[in-house]
């Protein structure tokens, strides 16, 4: 199999997040729809008895050592780990590199179809009594980020607020978790590739930015973009196959310098010969 090309690799990977983003963006639901949403989801976790969001934000709001660390993780922790587990799968593990990336991709474009059919409001923008703290607008002083999710201060219209459901936080972890655990050769690499996705999903509940049930249906995702990566190989192959590999429309003749068809000069030749035969 041919080894990926690194310029090739990133502009595609440039591509799908763009669009993702995009997406993501154009696709920002009505508030009314995004809160109705919202409050579905939570009261069916109180009547699950499932509803640890609660406990988790009143922890994080009240012990800044727990809610600081937590804001820094989820406004940079995304943007750093999934590329650099990226990187790592394609200069040491490259045999394993495209699958684990058309399994990341597929599974985000499937994030992007939940965020246009079911536009959520996260706890944090549900009204007060409902019992959530906003804990990046709590502790914004400490960080870049500003009342609008981890958007930068001042870039909070740049960001789709009722995209949690699902919880793509959750599911960049949860493959990130996957592929130390399954190509990491050292126990510490393992150890971090169990601990990221269970320490990212208590800190996306504590920080009041999505539900449990977020955080379950972003595990879904990735194994939805799992599922169909196999069958987006193989139509990626075949379509590779169709265009690098033209049709021989030579019969396997090939010309000489100054033929041009292919076997003019034996054919002269052979004229040439019975030619001078005859005389």
């Amino acid at each position: 199999m041919r080894k990926p090309r690194w310029w090739a690799e990133l502009s595609l990977i440039a591509v799908v997040y763009a669009a993702y983003s995009g997406g993501r963006l154009l696709v920002r639901g009505d508030e009314a729809s995004a809160v109705a949403h919202g409050l579905a989801i939570l009261r069916f976790e109180e009547r699950l008895g499932i509803d640890a969001e609660h406990p988790l934000n009143r922890l994080f709001t009240d012990v800044a050592a727990l809610g600081v660390p937590a804001d820094f993780a989820y406004a940079s922790l995304h943007y750093l780990v999934t590329p650099a587990v990226l990187v790592w799968l394609f200069r040491r593990r490259p045999a394993h590199y495209r699958a684990a990336r058309t399994w990341l991709m597929l599974a985000t474009l499937l994030g992007l179809v939940g965020f246009t059919l079911l536009p959520t409001c996260p706890p944090r923008l549900l009204d007060t009594a409902h019992g959530f703290t906003d804990t990046m607008a709590q502790f914004a002083s400490y960080g870049w980020w500003g009342g609008e999710a981890s958007a930068p201060r001042g870039l909070g219209g740049l960001t789709n607020q009722y995209a949690a459901m699902p919880s793509l936080h959750v599911g960049w972890a949860l493959w990130c978790g996957v592929m130390l655990w399954r190509y990491g050769r050292t126990a510490p690499t393992k150890a971090l590739g169990a601990a990221y996705p269970l320490v990212t999903t208590l800190v996306v509940m504590g920080t009041a930015n999505h539900y449990l049930l977020d955080a379950v249906a972003g595990a879904a995702v990735m194994g939805a973009g799992l599922l169909l990566t196999p069958y987006a190989l193989r139509l990626a192959d075949r379509v590779r196959g169709r265009t690098e590999a033209p049709p021989v429309v030579s019969g396997g003749c090939e010309t000489s310098t100054g033929e041009r068809i292919p076997g003019q000069r034996s054919v002269r030749s052979t004229a040439d010969d019975t030619s001078k035969a005859a005389r």
